[in-house]
């Protein structure tokens, strides 16, 4: 049986990151499920010409996405879920709906340093950060990311989103992160939206953080 939600992500994207916390807020809202898949952009620009700023963060992610995958293979999609909110905390310095409400933190760049506290901050085994340089973990997040676009049924970036058993979209992208009403509405459209099949696409300029 399929996860109400299924949600595509790459943890170096701070889009995805927004959009995430929507997600998760919604989910515990309307109590239902959500199954975290890792996408890889790295994965997704393999043979382009990307600019060099980028290059590091794909390296990165490459990182990040092996921690995450050992993660919920060893220890479940509660555990990922987890140390991806405080991977996500530390990087894109902004956590959304919850507690602190939106406020700004420290960002800070995606390393050893920060794949271990965030280990420790969701209450999993040190040793685990060897999952991060361990390359025969990349199959797995290949795999993950070739479902989702298979899903989506072209090219896509991140995030990825799909209800049920229904298409994958890309996004929705959301600055800032929605609350309340917007968010509920928000949640509702694009529920609605992924339930009608001539629907593909529409879009429009993105805010800016």
């Amino acid at each position: 049986m399929s996860s109400d939600i299924t949600f595509w992500f790459d943890p170096v994207c701070p889009f995805t990151w927004r959009t995430s916390r929507w997600i998760r807020s919604m989910a515990g809202k309307r109590d239902l499920t959500v199954e975290w898949r890792l996408l890889s952009l790295a994965t997704l620009n393999e043979g382009k010409d990307i600019p060099e700023q980028y290059r590091d963060a794909m390296a990165r992610g490459w990182r990040a996405g092996r921690l995450l995958a050992a993660t919920d293979q060893r220890h479940g999609q509660e555990a990922m879920a987890r140390l991806y909110t405080e991977i996500g905390t530390r990087i894109h310095g902004y956590v959304g709906p919850g507690p602190l409400d939106g406020q700004p933190t420290e960002r800070r760049t995606l390393d050893t340093d920060v794949l271990s506290e965030s280990l420790a901050a969701a209450g999993l085994p040190a040793e685990l950060i060897e999952a991060a340089d361990d390359t025969t973990l990349d199959d797995a997040v290949r795999a993950s990311h070739a479902a989702g676009q298979s899903r989506v049924g072209t090219e896509s970036g991140s995030p990825i989103v799909a209800f049920g058993d229904g298409p994958g979209f890309f996004g929705p992208v959301v600055v800032p992160v929605p609350d309340g009403e917007s968010a509920e509405k928000l949640f509702d459209a694009v529920r609605l939206l992924s339930a009608v099949p001539e629907f593909s696409e529409i879009k429009r300029s993105r805010n800016s953080f």
